[in-house]
């Protein structure tokens, strides 16, 4: 460094060995860093000579309220209002939110985190993409940022990444021993990617139900789309061990499985049940009527922003994972 020039936050952060971002936490009190980091930066400063210039910064703290929001498909109306009602619930509590959808592509989650990171938000809300995310995860642990996990789990350090999830496991319990109840013994599951821990977690209600019932699976995974769904149809008709009911792995999938049902002649809450997860609001407009798991996505909204304005005013950090509550809104397509 120059001598003859004032040492700035970047040289600090070079010093120590960290990043600028966490440099700014330390000089604003965050208390999401860590001590020995704290000490770090402290003893960089020492070092080099570096003055705080508190009323420069006040002007860039002007993001001190500013959470990030990244999404991985806000396409899909589930996320949409989770999105919506997080960001009302937040501006109630003071704070403003910058949003980022994703489109599930872990590339532009790691670029649009590292910009957040960078413009100083005070906390992170992901609904992560599937992938190659620990990088991305590895630069939030090193600029201390809070940090939640929300819908889906993907990085499995809880303690530093809590979950907010609904009880997925319970759901699909619940709606495939709706379907028996109903007369239904052929079931198939449909629609989710094979090995994503979020289908592994709607899948295995409905398998531990079948295999308490003695009753076989029937399991067709695949793209989350209303064309899967649809497309799902035929081959569901086609089969000729007569399968009598379909659980979902999400409302998407059952319209578009409703559609392809009506294209075949396929009477839908008779000949045919049909159970959809996640309960959008379009699913109780459609023709016949969609029975669905509800997850209270816009109550789930409103629960993540207390948390982190709690992690931040309050200092009270969430438990590593909380499953929130599921019911069956029930209607015509489980012949209710």
């Amino acid at each position: 460094m120059n001598i003859n020039r004032r040492p700035t936050i970047i040289d600090v952060a070079k010093h120590a060995g960290i990043s600028k971002s966490t440099v700014s936490l330390v000089l604003q009190n965050s208390p999401s860093v860590r001590e020995e980091t704290r000490l770090l930066v402290r003893k960089a400063m020492a070092e080099l000579g570096y003055v705080y210039n508190r009323a420069a910064a006040n002007m860039r703290m002007s993001n001190a309220g500013l959470i990030g929001l990244v999404i991985n498909d806000l396409r899909n109306p589930f996320f949409t209002e989770f999105a919506t009602s997080l960001q009302m619930a937040l501006a109630e509590r003071g704070y403003s939110t910058v949003i980022a959808n994703t489109d599930e592509s872990p590339v532009l989650q790691d670029q649009v985190v590292g910009s957040m990171i960078e413009h100083g938000v005070s906390a992170l809300i992901i609904c992560p993409a599937y992938g190659d995310t620990g990088p991305t995860f590895d630069a939030i642990a090193r600029a201390g940022i809070p940090t939640m996990q929300m819908l889906r789990r993907v990085d499995p350090r809880l303690d530093l990444f809590p979950l907010i999830a609904p009880d997925y496991l319970t759901g699909s319990r619940a709606a495939t021993q709706h379907l028996i109840a109903a007369g239904a013994r052929r079931i198939a599951f449909v629609g989710g990617l094979e090995g994503r821990a979020v289908t592994e977690e709607r899948k295995a209600g409905y398998l531990d139900v079948l295999a308490q019932e003695g009753l076989q699976p029937i399991i067709l995974t695949g793209k989350a789309s209303r064309e899967f769904g649809r497309n799902a149809a035929r081959q569901l008709h086609g089969d000729k061990g007569g399968v009598d009911a379909a659980i979902c792995f999400n409302d998407l999938v059952a319209l578009g499985l409703l559609s392809g049902c009506h294209e075949l002649g396929w009477t839908v809450g008779t000949d045919f049940l049909i159970m959809g997860f996640d309960d959008i609001e379009e699913v109780a407009q459609s023709y016949p009527s969609l029975s669905s798991v509800r997850c209270d996505i816009a109550g789930i909204g409103v629960q993540a922003a207390q948390t982190v304005a709690d992690w931040l005013e309050k200092r009270i950090a969430p438990p590593a994972e909380t499953r929130t509550p599921v019911s069956l809104s029930l209607r015509q397509s489980s012949g209710s």
